[in-house]
């Protein structure tokens, strides 16, 4: 698939291979909705999105071969779950017998044949969201849409439906985009992610590539790193709204940069630790929060900082919220990148 949209919020032009999944991830307002409307046919646009040697843009929806699943599901709440995944097939023409056995097939896959009978009301989140996902696929699409497809679960279920989605979709055919905030979706499901912000694309990247060298603060915080967007200088990076990041290594002063820094190499404590090697950041913490055998901590200071620290460090140090700490990174821990 070859896209090259105009809409008035959005200007994108990227490829995706037959069976590749797509991640596509930005802020609030990005243009990730519109995007994958676009190339539904639920929203106006100009350009081509070429499948082969069809262009989208000239068909209407339901001849574009295009499965499509909105945050909403939008499942029919008249019909049964057999016959919303098979609403698809009846509507490209297949009689009903055909089309609800294919469709039977497709529930049973994604683990909820038992729930045929069923209507939505009588579903689960979970179940839905596979129904949902049945009558996207049984067509047989070229194209897959999955916006926020996990969004309104809860955790263990999304976890559940995350595994069965990576299954289906592993080796398919169809070229696959997936809009999504959680950054454990784009590790489980994403060959690549495709960044927007304000209506543009960003950056493209596999998932590694991406979180190597972060062209925004927003896609570096999404992949779970600090990023501080500022002027480089000789000794690193003066930060914008206050505040500057020590590096190891350098890059030639007056460049816009990004300091990149994992939060498990930054350090807390509760006095201002001594030593010339590293930045030194006082502030408040602003939030605690435990991650497994771990606390992410969130330290309002110029500029903000996240650490994550162990359990036991955060009890010995007395975390809480409003708590004054100093927050230490060593200069050879910060990366700074281009942008």
């Amino acid at each position: 698939m070859k896209v090259d949209l105009r809409t008035p919020r959005l200007t994108a032009a990227f490829s995706a291979e037959p069976g590749e999944v797509v991640a596509v991830v930005g802020p609030n307002g990005a243009g990730k909705s519109t995007l994958l409307r676009a190339v539904a046919g639920l929203e106006e646009a100009r350009g081509s999105v070429l499948v082969g040697n069809r262009d989208l843009l000239g068909l209407a929806p339901h001849q574009r071969r295009v499965g499509w699943v909105p945050q909403e599901r939008m499942l029919f709440e008249h019909l049964s779950a057999l016959d919303n995944a098979a609403y698809g097939l009846r509507s490209q023409g297949a009689a009903r017998g055909p089309a609800r056995r294919d469709a039977r097939l497709w529930l049973e896959q994604l683990g909820v044949g038992a729930m045929a009978d069923r209507r939505p009301a009588g579903l689960s989140g979970g179940e839905a969201a596979r129904v949902a996902l049945a009558r996207a696929l049984a067509p047989a699409p070229d194209v897959v849409l999955l916006d926020e497809p996990l969004a309104s679960l809860d955790s263990s279920t999304r976890d559940d439906v995350r595994r069965v989605l990576r299954g289906v979709l592993a080796g398919g055919r169809a070229a696959v985009l997936v809009v999504t905030h959680d950054p454990v979706d784009v590790v489980a499901l994403a060959d690549r992610l495709l960044v927007l912000e304000n209506g543009l694309v960003v950056q493209t990247g596999t998932p590694q590539e991406v979180a190597h060298a972060p062209r925004t603060a927003w896609v570096a915080g999404l992949l779970g790193q600090n990023a501080w967007r500022g002027t480089t200088d000789a000794d690193g990076l003066s930060v914008q709204g206050g505040g500057h990041i020590s590096a190891a290594e350098p890059l030639p002063p007056g460049r816009s940069a990004l300091a990149l820094a994992e939060p498990s190499t930054i350090t807390l404590h509760r006095v201002r630790p001594e030593g010339s090697a590293r930045t030194v950041i006082a502030g408040e913490v602003a939030e605690v929060r435990a991650l497994g055998g771990r606390a992410r901590v969130v330290v309002r200071g110029q500029p903000e900082v996240t650490a994550e620290v162990t359990l036991a460090s955060a009890t010995e140090l007395r975390l809480a919220e409003g708590g004054t700490v100093f927050a230490s990174i060593k200069a050879t821990e910060v990366r700074l990148v281009d942008v």
